[in-house]
């Protein structure tokens, strides 16, 4: 098993490494009558597409998504959807250094110890440029949920640089796009602005932390213990390369709160329940509660560096890397319209799995 598909009923398996002629994604399962067309795509893939700002790499890609099947007069079939997009802009000559060393901190190592054998232009399939396909699948995602649910919406944003976090007072979600940060504060977007200028000129890379928010899904998605919606949720943002870390609503930060603090309490308000906070993230016992679902993810710092590091080569013997090329110094800038996608793939999963099991009925009223 090679472990290129994700999803259940809505399914999506990627393909294509950074180097080659194309890349894509295969989406199964999406339901027939959805309103379709490339450019809905690609407004999704042009918030990740590369080279938009001196923050991100300089390699030039338009990331222009063709719909090769899957869809007809503007409208889904209910048949596979197939997703190409070209490869435009490689220098593979700028990998011909590393060809027989290990970059560390990349998967580089990993691949080889596995298969014997590994594309080090770009790293192949562990290079963010993947992550292309996903959000071309994404959007599939998000035009089918604007069908099924139309109340539902997914905002990320950057919350966290290296050690320094968005300034919350000044929080403002009409900013995310007004700065290269994707951060929702114009003074957080001043003050990363010189910092990371600092470590790109330097050679250097930084981790960031990137927040979605999942407003307006319905409670009752997700399942008891094994196919827990939270457990779904992380996976899919775990999934995504260079990311180390995963949770919802509180998180880790949950363990320093005591159970009075921790509760979310509830009354009864004009429409349903109603909570007085929401440390649970919008999910309780694998389930969604009606509020919002807050994830966060944690991404690494660009392993691809200007600083000498040692290492060694593929035969053992100890020596020195450098890495040339363009890379991102850092990759959370690019990873938020990434995990939007990730979220809307799985929400649209759950609902459809939600309604193969208990249809499309109210359950559970409470009043």
């Amino acid at each position: 098993m090679s472990f290129n598909t994700f999803g259940h009923l809505f399914r999506v398996t990627t393909w294509g490494e950074s180097h080659g002629p194309a890349i894509g994604a295969t989406v199964d399962g999406c339901p027939p009558g959805v309103p379709l067309e490339a450019e809905m795509l690609q407004h999704w893939l042009d918030q990740r597409r590369p080279g938009t700002s001196r923050f991100t790499t300089q390699r030039r890609e338009p990331d222009r998504v063709r719909i090769l099947s899957g869809v007809y007069e503007g409208q889904t079939t209910g048949t596979p959807i197939q997703l190409m997009i070209e490869n435009t802009d490689q220098r593979s000559k700028d990998y011909s250094e590393i060809a027989a060393k290990f970059r560390p901190g990349h998967a580089d190592i990993t691949y080889w110890q596995k298969y014997g054998i590994r594309d080090p232009r770009g790293g192949g399939r562990s290079s963010a440029r993947e992550t292309a396909s996903r959000v071309a699948a994404g959007g599939v995602a998000r035009a089918a949920l604007k069908a099924l649910a139309p109340g539902l919406s997914i905002t990320g944003y950057m919350v966290q640089m290296g050690p320094h976090q968005v300034d919350r007072e000044s929080f403002d979600l009409a900013e995310i796009e007004r700065n290269p940060f994707r951060v929702p504060s114009a003074r957080t977007a001043e003050q990363w602005a010189g910092y990371l200028d600092a470590l790109r000129k330097d050679g250097n890379s930084v981790g960031a932390i990137c927040e979605v928010v999942i407003a307006g899904a319905p409670a009752g998605l997700g399942a008891p213990i094994y196919a827990k919606l939270d457990t779904e949720l992380a996976a899919a943002m775990m999934s995504i390369n260079a990311v180390k870390g995963v949770e919802i609503g509180e998180g880790m930060n949950a363990a320093t709160l005591t159970g009075v603090e921790n509760a979310d309490e509830i009354a009864m308000g004009p429409d349903g329940p109603a909570y007085a906070s929401n440390h649970a993230g919008g999910i309780l016992g694998g389930i969604s509660t009606g509020q919002d679902i807050v994830v966060r993810f944690a991404v690494k710092p660009t392993s691809s560096i200007l600083h000498p590091r040692r290492t060694i080569t593929k035969t053992g013997e100890p020596s020195e890397i450098v890495t040339r090329g363009r890379h991102d110094p850092c990759v959370g800038i690019r990873a938020v319209p990434v995990g939007e996608a990730m979220a809307a793939c799985v929400m649209l999963d759950q609902i459809l799995l939600h309604r193969a099991q208990v249809g499309d009925g109210p359950r559970g009223q409470i009043g």
